[in-house]
C-alpha cells in the first residue's frame, strides 16, 4: 500500500491516541511490525507559540520509519505555519489532519470533530496544509457530529479534491465518543466515493475483526487504536493471520513480562524515572487486564514511584501466573 509516495510494508496502522502513542509506546509497537505509526495529536497553536510540551510529543529518537505526525487546529494560517515548521525541522513521512477528536476541550475551540460542522472551514484547512507540505497529507475524521449527521463522504471528497493522499474514517459520530459499535456501512460508503486510499478505524481488537473490516468495507488498510492497549503484539498476530490464515497461539506470560519491562525501560529513559513510572501505571493496568489477581496487583503498583521497586513487584506477580 502507498500513501502518496510513501510505501508501507503492510496495511496495519497504529492510531494516534492522546496520552498513549508517545515515543516509548510507538517503539514497543514497532517491534511487532505495523506498516505505519502515528504520533499523538499535536496542537498547531502549541507549535506556533513554541510550547515545550508540544515539542516533546514530536520526539522520534531511535524510531523506525515511516512515521505520521498528526496536527489539529481550526485556523488555516496557524495550521499552515505548523505544517511548514514540521516539514522543515522534523523527520516526518506523512502529515495527518485531525478532524475526529471528540474530546470537549478540543471541540470547544472549534478543533477536531467540530470541523465536521463546518465543511467550508475544513476545506480551507486541508488546502492550507497541503499547499505547505512536502510530505503526503492525510485526514482523519468521524462519520459526523451525531449518528443522523453523516458528512464523512462529503468531507472525504473535499479532502481528495484538495490534494489529500488518504482518508482515515472512524465509524462513530462525535456524539458517540467510544460507545456502541463502529458503523462499517458508513466506512464502506466513504470508500466508495473516493479514489485515494481509505483506512478503516474502530473496534479492531483481533484477527477476525480485522478481517471483517477489510472484507466488508473494502478499505485499503486498517487502523488499530484501543485494541493495541496492553496488546502491542496485535500487529504481529494480525499480520501472521493475513499471511497464513492461521491464528497464533496466545501470547505467553513470559513474552508479556519481557515487553512490559522493556516498555518501562523506554519510558524511564525518555521521560525520567519519576514521570516514566507514573505514566506506566495506565499501561500496567492494560497489560494485566483479565489476568489472575490483577486487581490486587494493580493496587500495589499504583503506589510505587521507583523503577526498581516496580520491576520487582511485576516479576513477583508474573511468577505467580
Amino acid at each position: 500500500m502507498k500513501i502518496g509516495n510513501v510505501e508501507l510494508k503492510n496495511n496495519l496502522i497504529l492510531a494516534p491516541m492522546a496520552g498513549v502513542t508517545d515515543l516509548p509506546f510507538r517503539l514497543i509497537c514497532e517491534e511487532f511490525g505495523p506498516g505505519l505509526v502515528y504520533t499523538e495529536m499535536v496542537s498547531s497553536k502549541g507549535l506556533y507559540y513554541n510550547d515545550h510540551k508540544t515539542q516533546r510529543i514530536l520526539d522520534t529518537t531511535e524510531e523506525k520509519h515511516p512515521i505520521a505526525f498528526q496536527i489539529f487546529g481550526s485556523d488555516p494560517e496557524t495550521m499552515a505555519f505548523a505544517t511548514k515548521l514540521l516539514n522543515d525541522n522534523y523527520p516526518l513521512d506523512i502529515l495527518d489532519i485531525n478532524m475526529g477528536c471528540p474530546v470537549p476541550k478540543v471541540v470547544k475551540n472549534g478543533d477536531g470533530s467540530a470541523l465536521l460542522l463546518d465543511l467550508k472551514k475544513a476545506e480551507e484547512i486541508i488546502k492550507a496544509v497541503v499547499e505547505n507540505s512536502r510530505v503526503p497529507v492525510t485526514v482523519k475524521m468521524r462519520t459526523g457530529w451525531d449518528k443522523n449527521d453523516f458528512v464523512a463522504d462529503k468531507l472525504a471528497k473535499i479532502a481528495e479534491g484538495n490534494g489529500a493522499k488518504a482518508i482515515t474514517i472512524h465509524g462513530r459520530a462525535r456524539s458517540e465518543f467510544y460507545s456502541g459499535t463502529s458503523d462499517l456501512d458508513k466506512i464502506k460508503k466513504v470508500k466508495e466515493v473516493v479514489n485515494i486510499p481509505v483506512i478503516g478505524n474502530g473496534d479492531i481488537v483481533d484477527e477476525l475483526s480485522a478481517k471483517h473490516m477489510l472484507e466488508y468495507t473494502g478499505v485499503d488498510a486498517i487502523m488499530i487504536g484501543r485494541g493495541a492497549l496492553g496488546n502491542p503484539w496485535i500487529f504481529d498476530r494480525i499480520n501472521y493471520f493475513f499471511e497464513t490464515g492461521k491464528i497464533k497461539p496466545a501470547t505467553s506470560n513470559e513474552e508479556k513480562l519481557k515487553i512490559i519491562k522493556k516498555h518501562i525501560e523506554f519510558l524511564t529513559k525518555f521521560k525520567g524515572e519519576l514521570v516514566g513510572v507514573k505514566e506506566f501505571r495506565k499501561h500496567i493496568a492494560w497489560y494485566t487486564k483479565g489476568l489472575k489477581n490483577s486487581s490486587e496487583f494493580r493496587n500495589k503498583a499504583l503506589q510505587i514511584e521507583e523503577k526498581a521497586e516496580l520491576i520487582d513487584l511485576i516479576n513477583e506477580y508474573f511468577s505467580t501466573l
